[in-house]
């Protein structure tokens, strides 16, 4: 006679036999299914009945989401769109889950090593083929080959690396993975960063906060499906992920209870009714859609999937648990879990898609109308098309650099030489040569000085001026006004394609060498041959000194203070050192007015009869004082006699064709100034012919890889095309695209209906 209780274990003995054996019927139905559904893919591929492949459905969900993402890398749009968002603590078996979800080890895994470092979409479908692609590469990762599979594995780990910043652990930003193959569950899962309880050495402080972060951003929306990773083999109070779950979605209406480990919960549990408190969430406030029980291995990151699946299945047929039934047949292995997921993921889909089409509508229209009302005559170029027309008109001003006249080209390089050199030439050549008492020495050191010049800093001098004026021309091009037309949208694109381009810009080495020969050339020839290139001189010499005169004339009127006029009418009065400098100046002006010939030092008996008379009349003065007056006002008086000289030289012509032989007249200062003139002359000839043939070449080949550069990183785009026009035009590009895609998804979700 057998009691009641042997009775109800002969019935669950019976029960989970046929359960067991529907399992392994229902098991043989599915392979022979995929195997003839792997066929008639491959032979649509193959393209046997010639008729183009539709995309299918979650493809083109995920490319919504895809361009969702790019639209709003930190997930601030906040939109409505499903996804089946994974969350659990670090370790927890999260990405093993996935990975016997996709039928194939594509992540890359580390012992207690923080391996997902930014979310992770991974969009599974149906193919022929069991691949992997990342959205923005064509290359197919084969997932039967153990090589295309460690390549993937490196790629994803280069990919979170890239997209970590510095000073930080994990990023915000996105990688999307599509995995198709025979017999997948169709959905998008996004894994994200494990949960950490304590930052280790090596992690950026913030980091538990940033995956906290980044877990409730996603979490947060009401149409996420929350897939909660639980590790059975660790105590469930040791748990911070349940928490989090259980704040972002209180009633359980949208959460997947997974335990991770239950064969070795159930070996190192004292209690097996404890695994199914945890699993019924009886051990912690947490609501639920549905519990699952898996196994995703022994712990070898080798195996395969098919010896996991193999391994879950033998040790669930054998588990206590589901003997005892303490665990449901439909809650246990990741087959199981795979197909409540996808149905409750398409479930959701078909509630909410609709309404979030109806949200994009609206924000095209907002973003329009605010358009028209700010832009009403301009086209709606986006950042990349603002680039591409900023980038012709940049090529445009460079090619106009190319038509620069010769003749302009010579005139500033003479102009802007002269300015630089002027200075030298005056006070460390032509100043100590007129102080000599004749002709040949004035013509010996002339020659030396100018040889030393040539020899050390005239080429260089050149080089930099002719560098400095193809960028002054350059930046003109780049920055004057065009008009009407000028959009100043590009001007911070203009300015650091400009300064990038000059940086990059190198002199060539060569010019220096072979311009020091050419200058050398031009200094030593002193034959003028008309009397055109003679006044031609004269005239240069008179600017020159007149120049100088003007420059000593003020640094005089800055030593001795405001004249009597200017005293009078402005009220303006000396102070007491420009008073002692007036008188100064003064007495030394007597002492040349009676010796004219005055050289350009002053006899220490000279200062000290100057200090005397000034002393007489109550001015106490420093030698010092009169030697800095004395030099200012000797100056004055050199330049004067030059300019007198220089005037009386316009009839001497034809004294220099005769070499000044019986003539008192010597005019060998025009001739220095004419030798001046023909190398500045001949220097500007030279420099621009190496700018129009070579550097601005060279220097339209740097802005057109600077333009090329640029064009290829999005962060320096974003930074130099800024603004609420390039802002609204990149909103309302994506807002198009996404309901376009989302109009062309849910017309294909009918069609499927």
């Amino acid at each position: 006679k057998v009691t009641d209780k042997e009775k109800i274990d002969q019935l669950q003995e019976e029960l989970l036999h046929t359960q067991l054996k529907y399992q392994r019927i229902l098991e043989r139905l599915e392979k022979e299914n995929k195997e003839l559904r792997k066929l008639v893919l491959q032979k649509d591929d193959k393209g046997i009945h010639h008729r183009k492949l539709k995309k299918s459905l979650i493809d083109m969900y995920s490319e919504v989401l895809d361009v969702l993402s790019d639209y709003d890398a930190s997930y601030n749009t906040q939109d409505h769109l499903p996804r089946v968002v994974v969350v659990g603590d670090q370790s927890a078996g999260k990405t093993s889950v996935l990975e016997m979800i996709a039928q194939a080890r594509i992540f890359p895994r580390g012992s207690g090593e923080m391996m997902t470092r930014s979310p992770v979409k991974v969009t599974l479908s149906e193919g022929p083929h069991h691949v992997a692609l990342f959205k923005d590469s064509s290359r197919e990762f084969d997932l039967t080959k153990e090589e295309d599979l460690a390549a993937l594995r490196h790629e994803i780990e280069l990919r979170m690396r890239k997209n970590v910043k510095e000073g930080c652990t994990v990023s915000p930003e996105t990688i999307s993975l599509n995995v198709k193959g025979p017999g997948l569950q169709r959905m998008v899962l996004v894994d994200l960063p494990g949960v950490i309880n304590t930052v280790t050495s090596g992690m950026a402080p913030d980091t538990k906060e940033t995956i906290f972060s980044i877990s409730k951003a996603y979490m947060q929306n009401p149409n996420a499906i929350i897939l909660c990773i639980q590790d059975g083999s660790v105590d469930a109070e040791r748990s911070i992920v349940t928490d989090l779950v259980s704040q972002m979605d209180p009633h359980g209406r949208r959460t997947i209870f997974v335990l991770t480990k239950v064969d070795l919960a159930e070996k190192n549990v004292a209690s097996p009714s404890r695994i199914q408190q945890i699993i019924e969430g009886k051990l912690f406030p947490m609501k639920a859609l549905g519990y699952f029980a898996v196994v995703t291995g022994k712990g070898n990151s080798s195996e395969s999937i098919e010896a996991i699946r193999e391994y879950e299945e033998e040790f669930f047929q054998n588990s206590k648990l589901l003997k005892t039934s303490m665990l449901k047949a439909h809650q246990v292995t990741t087959r199981n879990l795979s197909l409540a997921v996808s149905d409750c993921f398409w479930k959701m889909v078909r509630e909410s898609v609709e309404q979030q089409a109806d949200s994009f509508k609206a924000t095209r229209f907002n973003l329009e109308t605010e358009w028209k009302n700010n832009y009403p005559r301009l086209r709606e170029l986006d950042r990349n098309e603002l680039f591409e027309k900023a980038k012709n008109e940049i090529l445009d001003e460079v090619i106009s650099l190319s038509q620069v006249t010769p003749k302009h080209w010579e005139e500033i390089l003479q102009q802007s030489l002269w300015e630089r050199v002027s200075t030298h030439v005056i006070e460390n050549i032509y100043l100590p040569a007129a102080q000599t008492m004749n002709s040949g020495t004035f013509n010996t050191t002339v020659d030396i000085k100018l040889k030393q010049w040539t020899d050390k800093q005239l080429p260089n001098k050149a080089v930099e001026v002719a560098w400095e004026t193809l960028q002054e021309e350059f930046s003109r091009f780049m920055t004057e006004p065009k008009g009407k037309e000028h959009d100043d949208i590009f001007d911070k694109l203009k300015e650091a394609v400009k300064e990038e381009s000059i940086k990059r810009h190198k002199w060539n080495d060569f010019a220096e060498d072979s311009l020091r020969v050419i200058q050398h050339n031009a200094l030593e020839d002193r034959s003028i041959s008309d009397k055109q290139q003679w006044d031609a001189a004269i005239y240069f010499m008179e600017e020159a000194l007149q120049a100088r005169l003007k420059d000593t004339e003020n640094a005089i009127e800055n030593m001795i203070g405001p004249d009597w006029k200017k005293r009078w009418l402005y009220w303006k009065n000396r102070t007491q050192e420009q008073f002692v400098h007036n008188e100064t100046k003064n007495e030394l002006e007597k002492m040349l007015k009676c010796n004219e010939e005055h050289p350009a030092y002053l006899a220490s008996d000279e200062i000290t009869t100057v200090r005397k008379n000034l002393e007489s009349r109550g001015v106490e003065v420093d030698p010092s004082l009169i030697k800095d007056t004395w030099h200012q006002v000797y100056r004055r008086h050199f330049l004067k006699t030059a300019l007198n000289h220089c005037n009386l030289c316009r009839r001497g012509f034809y004294y220099y064709q005769r070499h000044f032989v019986d003539s008192e007249l010597e005019c060998n200062d025009v001739v220095l100034f004419w030798r001046i003139q023909r190398m500045l002359a001949i220097t500007a000839n030279t420099l621009r012919q190496q700018l129009t043939n070579t550097e601005v070449r060279r220097l339209e080949k740097n802005v057109k890889e600077v333009l090329e550069d640029f064009a290829e990183d999005s962060e320096k785009k974003v930074k130099l095309l800024t603004g609420k026009r390039v802002q609204l035009a990149e909103d309302l590009k994506k807002v198009r695209e996404i309901q376009e895609k989302l109009d062309a998804f849910i017309e294909a979700l009918h069609q499927e209906k």
